[in-house]
């Protein structure tokens, strides 16, 4: 349940990012209150991409600043953020082919000990670690495919493995770059029943074009366009916000209002 009248989980105001002359994330400003899933949806080239990868630091902001958990958060590293508990899942799947789904995970929660990847021989070995792979596994429902290779899960379970893998992280803030991409009917199903599942265990920051499934899981949805937040409302204002709809949801709105 989300606290209206707590302090947000996490606070972005005036957040700008240039490439050269385009401006990718516009004087953007943002909260995500603790407890919520808050989707943000926009059309390509919108800056959402862009706006998680200064999330969660891979991509230094010029202007404007990040606080989580009531820290300023700006100008710390990915790693730093990650032990504060902020994790995310990517858009184009980042997991070790040649490795097992348990040893993915266990080397996701031996990075957030602190240990170098280096040393990743010490995650199949030591107890802990794997323990804690395996519960991860489980909460996705991909323990029975613990030991089988990354190369030969379907995409949809690596997607699922994916989430296990930042779940192991031990986050707060769960920020997830488009996971139903390239799923079919029936994994796309699974994976928002997995996201209903996991939005009452940890707050979560949903990138995703897959508009029923925006409209099923969000409490809040904010609307980037160039950048700039356009709206930012619970999901029964936006579908019928007409800015929205001229912006961004066009040919989309049809299906929106089946939701």
């Amino acid at each position: 349940m989300v606290d209206s009248l707590a302090d947000p989980l996490l606070r972005v105001e005036k957040l700008v990012r240039r490439f050269g002359g385009i401006t990718a994330t516009d004087n953007l400003s943002l909260d995500v209150m603790s407890g919520e899933l808050h989707a943000i949806i926009g059309p390509n080239g919108a800056g959402k991409t862009t706006l998680i990868s200064q999330l969660t630091g891979q991509l230094a902001p010029n202007s404007g600043t990040i606080h989580f958990a009531g820290r300023d958060v700006t100008r710390q590293p990915a790693y730093r953020r990650s032990r504060l508990g902020l994790a995310r899942s990517f858009q184009i799947t980042s997991l070790l082919p040649d490795f097992s789904a348990i040893d993915n995970v266990a080397i996701a929660a031996q990075a957030h000990d602190g240990h170098s990847f280096r040393f990743w021989g010490n995650a199949r070995k030591e107890i802990h670690l794997r323990d804690a792979a395996r519960s991860a596994l489980t909460r996705v429902g991909l323990e029975a495919r613990a030991d089988v290779p990354v190369s030969e899960l379907s995409h949809g379970e690596q997607r699922e493995l994916e989430l296990a893998v930042a779940l192991a992280t031990k986050p707060q803030l769960l920020l997830l770059d488009e996971p139903m991409a390239g799923l079919g009917v029936t994994e796309s199903a699974r994976m928002v029943a997995l996201l209903k599942e996991l939005r009452r265990e940890v707050t979560i920051v949903l990138v995703e074009h897959d508009m029923e499934a925006v409209f099923a899981l969000a409490d809040r949805i904010t609307v980037l366009v160039y950048g700039r937040v356009i709206a930012c409302d619970v999901p029964d204002a936006i579908r019928n916000n007409e800015e929205v709809k001229r912006a961004y949801l066009g040919d989309q709105h049809v299906v929106v209002a089946h939701v």
